[in-house]
C-alpha cells in the first residue's frame, strides 16, 4: 500500500498545528479567567463588528494576560430602541462585565439607561451631546467620542486661527448648533456676520446659488459623509468652488472621502479629525488585518472612519481597565433581573455589586489609541483628545496643525512651507487680469490685435516685471461697464472690477483701483504699489483783454461820480465862502492907503483851478487868507490826499489780481464760492471720500455736488478733463493726483490746485483669501526696492505720449519771468486820455485864437484876415519873445510884400535855429 506524500504532508502539518497551537490555547484558556461582554450593533453594519471581533481576538490572543473575553454580540435596527432595551436586557441577565454600543442616539438611550440601573459600564462610541433619557443616565455610560463641549471650544479655536470675518454655516440636523455653540457665543456681536443656513432636501443648488450670490466665499460645512459629497457635487455645478472659495468641514469622518474630494483639490477645504496621520504604519498593520478577515472591506491607513476607530479604541480601554483593576480575580458577573422591582425577581440582585467600582476604574484610564490620547472626567466624558487639522492638497490630505484641549491650536507645517506649496502652484497658473480703459494704467495699442497685444500702459508693465518674479501667466481684459468698482447700497451689489472678482471670472484686478474700505471688505488688495490723495484739476488762469480804461477800475462809478460832484460843491463853497470873507477882499493898489475899491482874486475859474490842482497834486499860486476859507482848502487837501492815496493802492491790487486772474487755491475756496462748479466720478473712490466724510468742508461740498444741476458727475476722468477744458474756469474736477500728473503733464492749460485731501494707494485686487496675495505682494514691494516702481512710473508719466510737452514750451516761461510788467494794453487807457485830452486843449485854443482876431479885427478897424496874418507871422517867429501891441497892418507893404516878409521871417527863424544865416541870405540876394 502506498501512501500519498500530499496527504501524509497535509497530516503532518494538521498534528503540528493541534499539539503546538491549538492545545496550548485549550489549556490556557482554562487557567484565563472569563469575562462576559456584551455588544449591541446596528444591522448592516458588519465592519463594526468586525473590528470589534478583531480587537477581541488581539486581546484574547495575548499569552500573558490572565483573562479571555467572550462577547455576547447582538444586532438591532437604527430605529427600533425598544428592540434594543430588550436585547441589552436579555445580554444583562447572562452577568456581563461591560457593555458596548449601540452606535446612535435613539437605540443607546434606552440601553444607556438599562446600564446605569444595573450598573453596568456602557461603552458608546458615536456623537452624542451632554443629554440622557433619564437623570443621571450619563453616569454609568465611558464617551470615546469627543465631549460636546470641548469640541465646540476646538472649533472654534480653529476658525478663530484662520480669521474669518464672516462666514455662512451650512448644517444638516440640530446636533451641528451644539457643536457650534462656542462660535455662536463667540460672535454673538455685529461685529462679525453670520449667516445660518441648513441643508434641507436632496437639491443644494438654489441654497448655494443664494450663497454665491451673497458674495460669501467662507463656508462652515456640517453634515453626515453622503451629504458633503453631494453638496461638492452640486457645488461644482454652481460655481462655488475652486481656489477663492473656503470650506471649514466639521465632520470627524470628511478625511475618508479622499478620492472624492481630490477632484476639489483646488477648492481651500479645513478639515478636522481624530485619527493621528504619524501613526499610519501602525495604522497599515491593523486595517491590513481587518481586510483579511473581511476581504471587502475597502479602507486604508488613511481612511479610516472614527467610530470604526473609536470602537477599537474602547476595547482597548475595556483592557487597560481590566490590567488596572487590583482585585481582578474577585470580580463576579452576576446575573441582574433587568426589572428588579418587578413582583418575581428571577435572580434576587438588582444591580452588579461590583459595577461601580470597575466603572471608577474605567475612567481613570489613559492611553493612546488610534484615535489619538483618551481621558475621561468624573462623569465618563473624553475631554483628552488631538484633533488633526489638514488641508487639502494634489497628494490628498495634509496636516498642518494640531488643536488640544492644553495647547490649544498648534501648527505643524510652516507658514513658509505652506507659501512655498501656492508658490509653486503659482508657477503654472495662468491669471485672468480684469481692468479698464484709462490713461496712462491701461490703453488701446492695436485694437484689432488679440490678447495681451491690444492693449499698453502701466499696469501691463507692472504685471509683466511681477510675472517675472514670481512666473506665472497673464491674460488681460475689460470689465463690460468699464467701471472701478462700488457698492449699490440699495441692492448691496457691486458693479466694475469688484463684480469681476466676487463673482471669479478674474483672479487679479488692476488700474488705477484705489484701496478704500468697503473694497477692502468685499476682496483682497495687495500693498499699494503707487501713493496718492486727492486734489483739484482746473484750468488756467486766463489773461482777460486789457480794457482801455482800466486804470478807472479801482474805484466804482459811483465813486468818481461823487467826487466829481464834490469837486464841484468845494470849488463853488470856496468861491461863496472867498466872496464874504473880508480878509479875501485886497487893495488893489497897496501905495494907496485909502482905495476906493477893493479886489477879489476868487473868481469862480480860479475856485475851480484851486480845486482841480489841490486834487491833481499840482499845487496853485492863488492862497486862500481869510480863516474860513482856508479851512475849506485844508479839508479838501485831507480829502485829496485820502482819496489819491486810495486809489493807488486799489489799482495795485487791481493790477496784481489782474495777473493772478480769479483763481482758486484750495478746498476751502471751492466751498465757499458759487461761480465755480466741481465734481468727481459718479460712484468713485473720490466721490465716496466725500460722501462720508465728517469734515464740515467736504461735507458741504458733498452736499453742493448733489443738488447742482445739471449734474456736475462724470462717468470718468477723460470726460471730467474735457469738462474742465470746456468750461473755461466755470468748472473744477476733483480727482486722484497721480492722474492730474499726468493730465497736466499733457494738457498746459490745466494745472493741480492745492494739495492733497487724503493720502492713499493703488493697489493690485484679488478676490478675499486669494492664496497668491503674499507672493504678489511680496513682488511688489521687491519691485519697490529695487527702484523698477518710479522707473515706470516716470516712463508712463514723462517719457511716452508727449508727457513733457509742458516741460518745453518756452512761452509758458517767458509768460513766468513777465509775471510781473505792465504791458502797454494796461496803461492804453491813459495814453487815450492824455490824447485826447491835448486835442481838446488845441480846440480851445483855436477858440481862444479866433476869438483874439476878432477882438483885434475890431479895436484896430482891420479885416480879420489881416490879423489872422498878423498873429501868424508873430507865432511863426519862434524866438521873438516880444509881441507887438500894434497889429501888422497893409499900408506898411503891399499883400505879396506881405507875404513874402511873412515868409522870409518864417524861413529867417528857421535858419536861425538850424544856424545856416549865410546860405539864406545869398539865395535873397
Amino acid at each position: 500500500m502506498f501512501i500519498n506524500i500530499n496527504n501524509f504532508r497535509l497530516f503532518v502539518s494538521l498534528f503540528l498545528c493541534v499539539f503546538f497551537v491549538i492545545l496550548p490555547e485549550l489549556c490556557l484558556a482554562d487557567r484565563k479567567q472569563r469575562i462576559p461582554i456584551g455588544a449591541i450593533f446596528h444591522e448592516y453594519n458588519m465592519e463594526m463588528e468586525m473590528v470589534f471581533r478583531n480587537k477581541l481576538n488581539y486581546i484574547n490572543n495575548l499569552y500573558e494576560e490572565p483573562y479571555l473575553l467572550i462577547p455576547n454580540i447582538q444586532t438591532v435596527a437604527k430605529v427600533d430602541s425598544f428592540k434594543a432595551g430588550k436585547i441589552a436586557c436579555n445580554i444583562t441577565e447572562d452577568g456581563i462585565a461591560a457593555m458596548f454600543g449601540p452606535q446612535n442616539d435613539e437605540c443607546a438611550g434606552i440601553v444607556e439607561a438599562i446600564c446605569y440601573n444595573l450598573k453596568i459600564p456602557n461603552f458608546q462610541t458615536h456623537w452624542q451631546p451632554k443629554k440622557s433619557t433619564y437623570q443621571d443616565a450619563a453616569k454609568m455610560a465611558i464617551k470615546l467620542y469627543p465631549d460636546a463641549h470641548v469640541l465646540s471650544v476646538a472649533i472654534n479655536d480653529i476658525l478663530k486661527t484662520m480669521e474669518w470675518k464672516s462666514f455662512t454655516i451650512l448644517y444638516e440636523d440640530d446636533d451641528a448648533l451644539l457643536r457650534l455653540q462656542e462660535v455662536f457665543l463667540d460672535h454673538k456681536t455685529f461685529d462679525n456676520v453670520i449667516t445660518i443656513r441648513q441643508l434641507t432636501g436632496f437639491d443644494y443648488r438654489s441654497l448655494l446659488k443664494e450663497v454665491h450670490e451673497s458674495g460669501e466665499r467662507q463656508i462652515i460645512l456640517d453634515c453626515n459623509i453622503d451629504t458633503t459629497v453631494e453638496v461638492f457635487r452640486q457645488a461644482a455645478e454652481v460655481k462655488m468652488t475652486g481656489e477663492y472659495i473656503n470650506y471649514y468641514i466639521l465632520n470627524l469622518d470628511t478625511h475618508t472621502l479622499r478620492q472624492e474630494l481630490l477632484q476639489h483639490a483646488l477648492t481651500n477645504m479645513t478639515i478636522i479629525s481624530l485619527i493621528d496621520p504619524n501613526f499610519g504604519e501602525a495604522r497599515k498593520h491593523i486595517v491590513d488585518e481587518w481586510t483579511m478577515e473581511m476581504p471587502s472591506l475597502t479602507l486604508t491607513a488613511d481612511t479610516i472612519p472614527t467610530e470604526l476607530a473609536l470602537m477599537y479604541d474602547a476595547l482597548d480601554v475595556f483592557y487597560q481597565g481590566l490590567k488596572m483593576t487590583d482585585s481582578l480575580m474577585s470580580l463576579k458577573f452576576e446575573k441582574v433581573d433587568c426589572n428588579p422591582k418587578s413582583s418575581i425577581n428571577r435572580y434576587g440582585i438588582d444591580t452588579w455589586t461590583d459595577g461601580e467600582q470597575f466603572y471608577d476604574v474605567l475612567k481613570k484610564v489613559r492611553s493612546d489609541g488610534l484615535s489619538g490620547p483618551i481621558q475621561f472626567d468624573e462623569n465618563g466624558y473624553r475631554t483628552d483628545f488631538t484633533l488633526q487639522i489638514m488641508d487639502i492638497s494634489d497628494d490628498g490630505f495634509r496636516q498642518i496643525g494640531t488643536w488640544d484641549p492644553t495647547n490649544g491650536v498648534s501648527r505643524t507645517i510652516s507658514e513658509e512651507d505652506s507659501l512655498a506649496q501656492y508658490s509653486a502652484a503659482l508657477r503654472n497658473k495662468t491669471f485672468k487680469v480684469a481692468s479698464r480703459i484709462g490713461e496712462p494704467h491701461l490703453m488701446w495699442k492695436n485694437e484689432s490685435a488679440e490678447g495681451n497685444e491690444r492693449f499698453e500702459g502701466y499696469a501691463m508693465d507692472l504685471i509683466h516685471e511681477i510675472s517675472k518674479i514670481i512666473g506665472f501667466k497673464y491674460e488681460f481684459y475689460l470689465t463690460p461697464d468699464n467701471k472701478y468698482g462700488g457698492l449699490d447700497k440699495k441692492t448691496k451689489k457691486w458693479n466694475g472690477l469688484i463684480k469681476e472678482l466676487l463673482e471669479r471670472k478674474a483672479d487679479l484686478a488692476i488700474c488705477d483701483l484705489t484701496i478704500t474700505f468697503d473694497r477692502r471688505s468685499a476682496v483682497d488688495f495687495t500693498m499699494p504699489f503707487m501713493t496718492l490723495g486727492i486734489s483739484i484739476l482746473f484750468r488756467k488762469p486766463v489773461a482777460r483783454p486789457p480794457q482801455l480804461f482800466s486804470f478807472m477800475a479801482p474805484l466804482s462809478v459811483e465813486v468818481w461820480l461823487y467826487m466829481a460832484l464834490a469837486f464841484l460843491g468845494v470849488a463853488f463853497a470856496v468861491y461863496i465862502i472867498a466872496r464874504m470873507c473880508p480878509k479875501d477882499w485886497e487893495n488893489p493898489t497897496p501905495q494907496d492907503p485909502n482905495p476906493t475899491e477893493l479886489e477879489n482874486i476868487w473868481s469862480l475859474p480860479n475856485c475851480i483851478w484851486l480845486s482841480l490842482g489841490t486834487i491833481m497834486c499840482l499845487g496853485c499860486d492863488l492862497l486862500p487868507k481869510g480863516s474860513s476859507t482856508r479851512i475849506t482848502v485844508v479839508l479838501w487837501g485831507f480829502f485829496a490826499l485820502i482819496v489819491i492815496q486810495s486809489y493807488i493802492a486799489n489799482l495795485t491790487a487791481f493790477l496784481t489780481m489782474e495777473k493772478m486772474g480769479d483763481s482758486i487755491k484750495n478746498a476751502e475756496d471751492l466751498a465757499k464760492q458759487t461761480t465755480i462748479k466741481y465734481g468727481t466720478v459718479q460712484g468713485a473712490s473720490t466721490a465716496n471720500f466725500f460722501r462720508d466724510s465728517n469734515f464740515s468742508v467736504y461735507q458741504k461740498m458733498w452736499s453742493t455736488m448733489e443738488s447742482t444741476r445739471p449734474s456736475v458727475f462724470v462717468d470718468g476722468n477723460a470726460e471730467g478733463v474735457k469738462r474742465v477744458l470746456r468750461g473755461q474756469g466755470t468748472y473744477a474736477f476733483l480727482m486722484e493726483s497721480t492722474s492730474i500728473e499726468y493730465v497736466t503733464a499733457r494738457e498746459c492749460e490745466l494745472t493741480q490746485i492745492g494739495g492733497k485731501l487724503d493720502s492713499k494707494g493703488y493697489g493690485i485686487a484679488m478676490p478675499v483669501n486669494s492664496p497668491y496675495r503674499t507672493d504678489i505682494s511680496g513682488a511688489v514691494l521687491k519691485l519697490q526696492e529695487s527702484g523698477k516702481l518710479s522707473t515706470l512710473k516716470t516712463k508712463w508719466w514723462k517719457d511716452m505720449h508727449g508727457g513733457r510737452k509742458c516741460d518745453e514750451d518756452p512761452s509758458s516761461n517767458a509768460k513766468e519771468e513777465n509775471a510781473n510788467e505792465m504791458g502797454i494794453d494796461n496803461v492804453a487807457g491813459i495814453f487815450i486820455v492824455l490824447v485826447a485830452g491835448t486835442m481838446f486843449a488845441i480846440f480851445i485854443l483855436i477858440c481862444e485864437v479866433l476869438w483874439n482876431i476878432r477882438t483885434i479885427a475890431v479895436e484896430h478897424k482891420i479885416t480879420p484876415t489881416e490879423a489872422l496874418k498878423s498873429e501868424l507871422r508873430f507865432a511863426f517867429q519862434i524866438f521873438n519873445k516880444e509881441k507887438p501891441a500894434k497889429p501888422y497892418t497893409p499900408s506898411e507893404a503891399s499883400s505879396d510884400e506881405d507875404t513874402r516878409s511873412v515868409a522870409a521871417s518864417v524861413f529867417r527863424s528857421a535858419s536861425s535855429f538850424l544856424r545856416l544865416d549865410n546860405i539864406i541870405e545869398k539865395k535873397d540876394n
